[in-house]
Parts: structure tokens; C-alpha cells; sequence
């Protein structure tokens, strides 16, 4: 009897084993949250002067990277396209189409944020976090900068799932 009894045990741990690196191996393929197209939120946004909105933003997966189309106007009303493709890897990546800033660098926070900064030539510009709510239907992007005098801003952008 004891012999049976370990049997059952064994094969026990094997199934449950084999189930937990199944589930390991499925959240590991689960669809990234911020893939999709984003509509900007002007009445949850706070905004000040000078920031350039982005009307859309849309994240598609191309192979191994993550492609990021912000469409948009700058301030003065001219229109705005700029383009990321990267991984949210730590690394800085070049953006096409953008006077402010010339890479991006996102890193991995947590399932549904992550972490951004905008560089011009190497130099850190502006930073901050940008979080998809739980159910997956609201973006927010809250970023940090200062200018050349040192006056720190906050900005607030908040998009829905289109």
C-alpha cells in the first residue's frame, strides 16, 4: 500500500508541476495591455502650455518590438506624427518625427505600467510613468519635466481605448 500511495503522490506533483509551468508559460504569452489604439481624454488630461497633444496613440507588436504612432498637434496648432519602435527593454530607441525629443526609453514596472523617459541626443528631457488601468480601458501617461530655469511641470494625459 505504501508504494501505491507514493505513486499517486508522484504523479500528484507531476500534474501539478506541469500545470503551474503551463500557466507560467501562458501569462508569459499574455497579450501586452497597451497594444491597441488610444484616444486622447481632454477632460481627464491636465495640460499646460506648450505640450503637444496627441490625439491618438497606437501601440502594434512588430515581431519582437513594440511600434508606437503618436498623432497629434504641437502647440502652435502644426500637426504631429512622431514614431517609436523599441522594446520596453530599459534601452533608449530613436523617434522619428518628434522637435522635443529624439529616443525613448520604456522599462517594465509592473503587468500594466511602465516606466518612460524621452531623451534629446543621450540627454534625459522628460520622464515619468505610463499606466493601463486594470480593465483595460484608460491610459494615462503622467510625465515630469523642467526647463532651462529649473520650474518643474507635471503633465496628465489620459486616452481611451478606441
Amino acid at each position: 500500500m505504501q508504494h501505491r500511495h507514493t505513486t499517486y503522490t508522484g504523479v500528484a506533483l507531476i500534474v501539478a508541476v506541469a500545470l503551474t509551468l503551463l500557466n507560467t508559460a501562458a501569462d508569459c504569452f499574455a497579450a501586452n495591455p497597451h497594444i491597441g489604439i488610444w484616444k486622447f481624454n481632454e477632460a481627464k488630461s491636465k495640460m499646460h502650455a506648450g505640450v503637444t497633444k496627441n490625439n491618438t496613440i497606437t501601440y502594434s507588436e512588430q515581431g519582437d518590438r513594440i511600434k508606437a504612432t503618436a498623432d497629434g498637434t504641437h502647440s502652435d496648432g502644426t500637426r504631429s506624427l512622431s514614431v517609436w519602435v523599441g522594446k520596453f527593454d530599459g534601452k533608449a530607441y530613436p523617434v522619428t518625427g518628434n522637435p522635443h525629443h529624439n529616443a525613448e526609453r520604456y522599462s517594465v514596472i509592473n503587468d500594466h505600467t511602465a516606466a518612460i523617459q524621452g531623451l534629446q541626443d543621450g540627454k534625459v528631457v522628460w520622464w515619468g510613468t505610463i499606466t493601463i488601468s486594470k480593465d483595460g480601458k484608460t491610459r494615462t501617461a503622467t510625465l515630469y519635466s523642467h526647463d532651462a530655469n529649473g520650474k518643474n511641470y507635471t503633465v496628465k494625459k489620459v486616452y481611451d481605448r478606441g
